[in-house]
């Protein structure tokens, strides 16, 4: 058991884990941007961009139950150290290709693995850290706080790797490698506890550890099943580009506006929670805040107005919002510090899943029956969803704190 750290030095380290956290963010979104735009310049096949994304997920599906493993065993810190320079060997080959003119589709895809593998190592341990750096009754706020910045490097991170790519791709390169230099130092000098567990030889029932304990407790594997399905049926953004070209007859900057309007209702939300934590019935609201992301999500497919679409981002990025923060902070209360990295791991691995699959299912149904039709299936979908779930899982509906009723006996 491990004691909460003195107010001043837990606010102290929030502060420099999200700074760390933004800097990290930012330097995988501008290097992200900058890889996009280089490789298809470089090829002019739309194929490669898929591509990418391929070599990004592979790591995460090989490497994240080894590495919530090890975020279990040893100091998260060090690890987070160790992934932040792997991305910034890979930052240096892409600048090296860059500054001397040699950029091959292979180097770069290689490059990208690369980063890829440092992100899987990166993803369980830095999950994993909140808890270790506030107070249980913190939590539910350095959660938003910590997903409000997450939203922050989203806007930010593609609109400094657009504006710095006019000076070159290894200009972006460059300042992403120096951003991720600096979230390493951050978060290696943390004040951070961690109960470590028993650094016993590695087995399979170890390993997989993460997954029996997921199985074994219905509220966790209820929140972590209902972002998976939400998040694959209501993938309303992998489709932005058509909605904005044939749908709302918009061109470059339409669509830039509508890529980041979700990511400024999350921001905003994200804020507000952090300042007015969640604290009362939180079952339910979880399970509004869901069927408001379905219903955002169908208005959006059913606007013909640029402005009616950007209003319907917006709430369905500040419904996820509110959902994201009650489904992250109850996995993490619900979890000993011993077992949150190999169960960060499975809840990652659900989290790049429902993504991918995502968008992968709105982009095969919209060539079946077209975009719009294809959003409101999505949409309705994630209203059976949060339908079904609420019958299934009734102890997560009728859930009133954060907190389970032995934890909140014993803070009263």
């Amino acid at each position: 058991m491990i004691r909460d750290l003195p107010p001043q030095a837990a606010r102290q380290g929030l502060i420099a884990f999200l700074i760390a956290f933004c800097c990290s963010g930012v330097a995988i979104e501008m290097a992200a941007t900058a890889v996009a735009w280089q490789l298809y310049a470089t090829t002019g096949r739309a194929s490669d961009l898929g591509l990418i994304g391929l070599a990004r997920f592979l790591p995460s599906l090989i490497f994240v139950l080894p590495a919530g493993h090890m975020a279990d065993r040893y100091d998260r810190r060090l690890l987070v150290g160790t992934a932040q320079a792997i991305a910034c060997l890979a930052l240096a080959g892409l600048w090296a290709c860059s500054a001397t003119g040699a950029v091959s589709r292979l180097d770069v895809l290689a490059l990208v693995n690369i980063s890829g593998i440092a992100a899987a190592i990166r993803g369980p341990a830095f999950q994993s850290m909140v808890p270790g750096l506030v107070p249980a009754s913190g939590l539910a706020r350095a959660s938003a706080a910590s997903a409000a910045v997450n939203e922050f490097a989203s806007i930010a991170g593609p609109v400094f790797g657009g504006l710095l790519y006019l000076a070159g791709p290894a200009t972006v390169y460059a300042i992403a490698a120096l951003l991720t230099i600096v979230s390493g130092v951050l978060v290696t000098r943390l004040p951070y506890q961690q109960a470590l567990a028993p650094r016993i030889p590695v087995t399979r029932k170890d390993l997989f550890a993460g997954v029996h304990f997921i199985r074994a407790r219905p509220d966790i594997i209820g929140v972590i099943s209902l972002d998976l399905f939400a998040v694959l049926l209501g993938g309303a953004t992998a489709l932005l580009p058509v909605f904005a070209k044939d749908v709302l007859h918009t061109g470059p900057l339409g669509l830039g506006m509508l890529r980041m309007a979700p990511s400024i209702g999350a921001v905003a939300v994200g804020l507000w929670l952090a300042r007015y934590p969640l604290d009362k019935r939180i079952g339910h609201l979880m399970f509004g805040c869901v069927a408001g992301f379905g219903l955002s999500t169908i208005g959006f497919a059913l606007s013909t107005q640029l402005w009616m679409s950007l209003l319907a981002l917006v709430l369905l990025g500040g419904f996820d919002m509110v959902s994201m923060v009650i489904r992250s902070a109850l996995v993490q209360i619900e979890t000993p510090d011993a077992m949150r990295g190999r169960v960060g791991a499975i809840n990652s691995i659900f989290v790049n899943t429902s993504n991918q699959l995502g968008a992968f299912e709105s982009g095969m149904l919209a060539a079946w029956v077209g975009a719009v039709p294809a959003v409101i299936v999505g949409g309705v979908g994630t209203l059976l969803v949060t339908a079904l779930w609420m019958h299934w899982f009734p102890g997560l509906r009728r859930r009133q704190t954060l907190m389970s009723d032995t934890d909140a006996s014993l803070l009263a």
